[in-house]
């Protein structure tokens, strides 16, 4: 079992963003299962109810325990760590204990990305 942050962003010009905190078996959870998880958590979760409109489709890892953390506060912007395969195991896509992971728009982070404005 591991423990592992799941950002939820619907924003990220205005850094909208709330934490899911969630034990998982790396071994045997896969990408596909976590995002289901996640998914069931904002449905059911009221904190989450403005995040509902949002088609939450892709995953992409943050940080890691004792790795490097981006400047970015709200989402990795480097080319790595996209979590594409919905198959793999956790574990197999690299997910260890205490990783934070960041679940988005992969639209919204694609026009993000072409304009990295932050707005208040």
């Amino acid at each position: 079992m591991c423990t592992i942050t799941v950002r939820i962003i619907k924003n990220f010009e205005f850094r909208v963003s709330k934490n899911i905190i969630l034990q998982v078996d790396a071994a045997r959870t896969t990408v596909g299962e976590l995002k289901d998880i996640c998914r069931k958590n904002i449905a059911s979760d009221t904190k989450f109810k403005i995040f509902r409109t949002i088609d939450f489709n892709m995953l992409k890892i943050y940080t890691q325990a004792f790795g490097n953390k981006t400047q970015n506060l709200i989402i990795n912007m480097d080319e790595f760590g996209f979590l594409l395969d919905d198959k793999a195991t956790l574990e197999f896509a690299g997910i260890r204990n205490e990783t934070e992971l960041s679940f988005f728009n992969k639209d919204a982070y694609e026009a993000y990305v072409k304009s990295p404005v932050t707005k208040w």
